[in-house]
């Protein structure tokens, strides 16, 4: 796979009750805290899941009052303007980015597909 999958979010408008959720069906560890773009979640409301042993894709929860619920996945790109351009030239919208997380220094962004599917691109620009 050229630019695989290399992150997922859960965000909804009660992240603290997501984390709750995710930890009693899944098991999941997901303290908050976690550096964030304010445009993707509330900035003290996010969490990394990181996968134990290496096993699976690294996610977050988050989100905060206002924030709708959604589920996305993020996929790696070296240029994340360059790939919101190329989405939106094959019949995707752009709906958020580039944004910088300041916390972990990478920029994303996100689309949507031209069903309405919010996809993200993560990288390092």
């Amino acid at each position: 796979m050229a630019n695989p999958v290399v992150h997922f979010e859960i965000i909804g408008p009660d992240p603290d009750a997501l984390r709750a959720y995710y930890a009693a069906l899944f098991d999941w560890d997901a303290p908050p805290g976690a550096p964030v773009a304010a445009e993707v979640s509330d900035q003290d409301a996010y969490s990394f899941i990181d996968a134990p042993g290496g096993a699976g894709i690294p996610g977050g929860i988050g989100g905060g009052p206002g924030r709708p619920p959604r589920v996305s996945f993020y996929v790696g790109v070296p240029d994340v303007e360059a790939a919101l351009r190329d989405a939106e030239r094959l019949g995707g919208r752009r709906v958020l980015g580039p944004v910088r997380n300041e916390g972990t220094g990478v920029v994303v962004g996100q689309f949507t597909d031209p069903a309405g599917n919010l996809v993200g691109v993560a990288g390092p620009q």
